[in-house]
């Protein structure tokens, strides 16, 4: 048995041994498999604390993944800056049909071919016809099939803004800031506009384009009503459009017509397509 200094050295030695192995194994793990990585003399700057005591920590380097592999930091980033602007070009990219058509119904069209449409309107309260007269008086006091309660409707935009005048007057249905309702011989002002709307009960509003929320109303008795104090539910704001007495339309020219052609037949194969006589 040797003396206790010897038994001393011989640990010393083996613990030696075991931190250079350790020191080792730590460097060829931090170089990868293909030879990578921080020279050997900086290893100590990342060493983990081990057996010997010796190192700093590493756990800035675990914690931030990029700052072991700048590479992989800047391609991440890359990546999501390319998947940020592709998103925001889809965005834009993406048409707004509802909102297109929203903001072009407000403005006059001045390019498509204008619809003229000849009706009456049948007020629900009065139970008779709103009528232009030539005193500029507006009223839904009128027949069926008298002349003056045969309007002209004119469409102002390509949705369902429209503009009423008489046909006997030539007067357009207006309304003033007070939400009267009165006649010009000059219609192209917005306040002579307005919006067919169909409601639920199938009646037919007309909302003013220059004043929102204000509707040509009558009362039991034909007088007009002031469009200050109408509202949608109203049934003074409700009518019907009806076709004049005695008014036909001229959409009966323009149906379809169906042509008789002989029917189409093929004789042999190969040959050249043949018409057989029509049969009569």
């Amino acid at each position: 048995m040797g003396s206790p200094r010897s038994a001393l050295s011989c640990l010393l030695l083996h613990l030696l041994v075991l931190c250079l192995q350790a020191q080792v194994r730590r460097t060829a793990r931090r170089r990868g498999p293909g030879g990578r990585g921080p020279p050997v003399g900086h290893v100590g700057q990342g060493r983990e604390d081990g057996p010997c005591g010796r190192g700093a920590s590493t756990g800035r380097s675990l914690r931030n993944p990029a700052s072991r592999h700048p590479g992989q930091g800047a391609k991440e980033q890359r990546g999501s800056s390319l998947r940020q602007v592709t998103q925001r070009v889809t965005v834009q990219s993406s048409p707004n049909f509802t909102q297109h058509v929203r903001e072009q119904s407000l403005v006059t069209d001045q390019l498509s071919r204008r619809l003229i449409r000849t009706y009456q309107l049948y007020s629900r309260t009065s139970g008779k016809h709103v009528q232009v007269l030539a005193n500029k008086r507006i009223n839904a006091m009128a027949e069926d099939g008298d002349p003056f309660a045969k309007l002209i409707v004119e469409t102002d935009t390509f949705g369902s803004r429209v503009r009423v005048r008489g046909a006997e007057t030539g007067l357009y249905i207006c309304m003033n800031k007070k939400g009267k309702l009165i006649a010009k011989s000059n219609g192209k002002g917005k306040d002579c506009v307005f919006t067919e709307i169909v409601l639920e009960n199938n009646y037919t509003a007309l909302q003013n384009a220059k004043y929102e929320g204000w509707y040509m109303a009558f009362t039991r008795k034909g007088r007009p009503r002031k469009g200050s104090k109408t509202r949608q539910h109203q049934r003074e704001v409700h009518f019907m459009k009806r076709l004049p007495r005695g008014h036909h339309t001229t959409e009966q020219s323009l149906r379809f017509e169906f042509l008789n052609y002989p029917p189409f037949t093929r004789s042999l194969r190969g040959s050249q397509r043949t018409w057989a006589p029509e049969p009569r």
